[in-house]
């Protein structure tokens, strides 16, 4: 949550996020501080505000991500793939899987590699987010509402979106325990029933064509690796002359975007880390 006005909107959205099994909570430079509101609109799920974190810049809060999206009723300048809170939670289901598949012990340490971490960006009460900070997502979330007045309080927001990936993940985990199930009576049969809905549940059809990395041998990188190397090829940029510094304009945004679009990994990133080293002057 993003320069939140209202501490009772925190202790609703902590409501709503424990509702629907999501646990971590960052709320970036609030004008206010959790109070005794917050606790209150809360109600049970104050375990969500004891473990809130609290950062001075959205910068800080994203640097771990690796996938980021961000709730917007509109589209703004340079805007980002838009998907449905029911295509957003496919999305982030599909990706904490193909995470999973790519850790492996690592051969020096013999430790595995941290979890999928994706981050849902939530504006003020009254302006949502700004374009800069649009820009930082990979995807833009959009509620299907009523488009007189589209519209909604931050902590419906949050309510909404987390519904969806209560949802995606719990039918995830049926299907998942029916498959078991089926196997153990009948593997055969098993095969000629789930092939099916297996197929209909990753051939529905969506407004928007997503592009999603696939099984890597390597996990994405994060949030804080994607800005460093936009800040790299932009700095280049200007000393080979390519680029402007007084008049850089939506350069930053668009190579952001770029390396969005790319979906690197960790191995990638260090290629074209070692490839900027070489060419900085």
């Amino acid at each position: 949550m993003v320069n939140t006005t209202l501490p009772a909107n925190i202790g609703s959205a902590a409501r709503a996020m424990h509702t629907m099994g999501l646990s971590r909570l960052t709320v970036v430079d609030p004008r206010l501080p959790i109070d005794d509101t917050s606790v209150a609109h809360a109600a049970g799920g104050t375990i969500v505000l004891d473990q809130a974190k609290i950062t001075d810049t959205l910068s800080e809060a994203l640097a771990p991500c690796q996938l980021v999206f961000a709730a917007s009723s509109r589209s703004r300048h340079l805007p980002r793939p838009v998907v449905t809170p029911r295509q957003a939670a496919d999305i982030m289901l599909r990706f904490i899987e193909q995470q999973t598949q790519s850790q492996h012990p690592s051969e020096a340490s013999g430790t595995i590699k941290p979890p999928a971490s994706i981050a849902i960006l939530f504006g003020r009460e009254d302006r949502g987010l700004t374009n800069e900070e649009l820009a930082l997502a990979d995807y833009h979330i959009q509620i299907q509402a009523n488009p007189e007045y589209p519209v909604l309080n931050v902590a419906s927001a949050v309510q909404v979106i987390a519904s969806f990936i209560f949802a995606q993940i719990q039918d995830h985990l049926d299907q998942a325990a029916a498959n078991i199930a089926s196997a153990q009576a009948n593997e055969a049969q098993t095969a000629a029933q789930t092939k099916p809905a297996t197929d209909t549940a990753h051939n529905a059809t969506h407004e928007l064509d997503v592009i999603l990395r696939q099984v890597w041998d390597e996990p994405a990188i994060t949030h804080e690796q994607a800005q460093q190397l936009t800040d790299r090829l932009t700095d280049l940029m200007v000393q080979l002359k390519l680029a402007n510094p007084e008049h850089l304009r939506a350069l930053p945004q668009r190579l952001s975007r770029l390396t969005s679009r790319l979906q690197l990994d960790q191995k990638e990133y260090q290629l074209l880390s070692a490839v900027l080293a070489k060419l900085t002057p």
